[in-house]
């Protein structure tokens, strides 16, 4: 196809003063984007601290079990995971997984393991994570190679991360979690932060979306109504994300060390900041994809063993006296049951926002793996692991039922399917023994 006066190059931005902001797929983009095949996407999301699932549940506990208590296609949801309920045509549950070098291990030090299948039982001998060998083959294609967000930031310590993502040499790579820092990247073509002119603009409060007006209505006078509806859907959705940035930044500008949680002064009611928090990075996720930023994404809700910002979640959203890692511990399956369906609340979120927003190939979720979970199951064992994929529809996934594997398959199996269906061919990751047995990868 040749391209014509009015059409739009993919990588067009928006201007204003010290911003150039990345515009999404438009139909004005058809020329150039008529020669890209489907983007093939990969995001982990994990949570620490393991899943309510009791080896013998009671009868009136084993509603709040993780896992459903039916395998196959004709599964229902137990309370933790109901949040999931319409998406399981987009879901499938996995059940029976684990890394074999880490299944001896305190579950919290597994943590450092969930994307690797390392070995750090012993001397710290960890490995490339998978996402990173994804980021490696599809990178080039993208502006930024990989994400890597967590709640806390930077890499902690080993056998207490705070990232899922790790270099060839097994290093931990830093994390980002101070949402402006990370919105401001997504408006610099050069990757290298705030401009001088920006930063002032900022100082005197003003929004991208302002500083990109003039340029958007110029642009809008030579698009079609769907393209200018698709503008107007875009910008709001950009103001939108940096209202609640600033709502949020007084929290995240308290150095963890020092922060003192009991004098915290929240904009909107604090029982609702920890929701707004997590949404917002999810938030973040979409719009990356969406603007093709990159394909690789990595976000640690929070961080194992009872540290960060994250051990006061429950405190803030259900209203419990325990903090996550306490009540990992206690004997109370209703109260973890009902933290674990506030995460899947969370995630059930993303999976929608991803589900609605679609770019010139579909919905993003039928082009992006989705991996959901933790690196043990109750009381910190490092077998079983509580996940669930979803998403890649469009990269031959197949989903809608809760299938439960065998002990003795490792983790990484799965990673090796993923891997193959986003288009880079694996035999072998870590210490997988092949491709995930089963009929959910074609």
């Amino acid at each position: 196809m040749s391209k014509k006066s009015w059409h739009l190059d993919r990588r067009t931005f928006l201007r204003g003063t010290g911003v150039a902001c990345a515009l999404p797929y438009l139909e004005a983009m058809g020329a150039s984007a008529a020669k890209n095949k489907a983007p093939k996407r990969i995001c982990f999301v994990y949570f620490p601290n393991g899943a309510c699932e009791p080896g013998k549940p009671k009868e009136e506990t084993k509603r709040y079990r993780f896992f459903p208590d039916q395998e196959g296609r004709d599964y229902k949801n137990n309370f933790s995971l109901e949040p999931f309920n319409r998406f399981r045509d987009d879901m499938t549950i996995l059940g029976g997984l684990s890394h074999p070098r880490s299944r001896q291990l305190l579950g919290h030090i597994a943590g450092d393991t969930w994307l690797t299948g390392g070995d750090v039982r012993n001397t710290y001998k960890n490995n490339i994570s998978v996402d990173q060998v994804f980021a490696g083959h599809v990178g080039k294609e993208t502006r930024y190679r990989s994400f890597a967000f967590s709640a806390d930031g930077g890499v902690g310590y080993k056998s207490r991360v705070t990232s899922l993502s790790f270099d060839p040499l097994g290093n931990a790579i830093p994390t980002e979690h101070q949402h402006r820092q990370i919105f401001e990247r997504y408006f610099n073509p050069n990757g290298n932060g705030s401009t001088e002119a920006r930063r002032k603009e900022l100082q005197r409060g003003r929004k991208i979306v302002d500083l990109v007006f003039g340029n958007s209505k110029d642009l809008k006078r030579n698009l079609g109504k769907s393209d200018q509806e698709k503008m107007d859907q875009y910008l709001t959705s950009l103001d939108s994300v940096e209202k609640q940035i600033q709502k949020n930044e007084e929290w995240l500008d308290i150095p963890l060390k020092k922060a003192d949680y009991s004098k915290l002064n929240f904009d909107l009611d604090p029982a609702k900041n920890a929701e707004t928090y997590v949404r917002s990075m999810y938030d973040l996720m979409v719009l990356a994809y969406e603007m093709d930023l990159t394909r690789a994404i990595t976000f640690q809700v929070a961080r194992e063993d009872g540290m960060g910002f994250g051990e006061n979640y429950p405190k803030l959203v259900i209203g419990s006296k325990k903090g996550h890692h306490g009540i990992s511990h206690s004997n109370d399956p209703m109260l973890w049951s009902t933290y674990d369906n506030w995460l899947a609340k969370q995630q059930a979120y993303f999976l929608g926002r991803m589900k609605e927003v679609k770019d010139e190939h579909g919905s993003l979720l039928d082009n992006t793996q989705v991996l959901w979970g933790s690196s043990q199951a109750h009381t910190h064992n490092a077998r079983n692991l509580p996940l669930v994929l979803a998403g890649g529809k469009n990269m031959g996934v197949n989903h809608g039922s809760y299938q439960r594997f065998e002990d003795k398959t490792p983790m990484t199996n799965l990673f090796v399917s993923m891997l193959n269906a986003a288009g880079v061919h694996r035999s072998k990751f870590s210490d997988s023994t092949g491709k995930l047995p089963g009929d959910i990868f074609s």
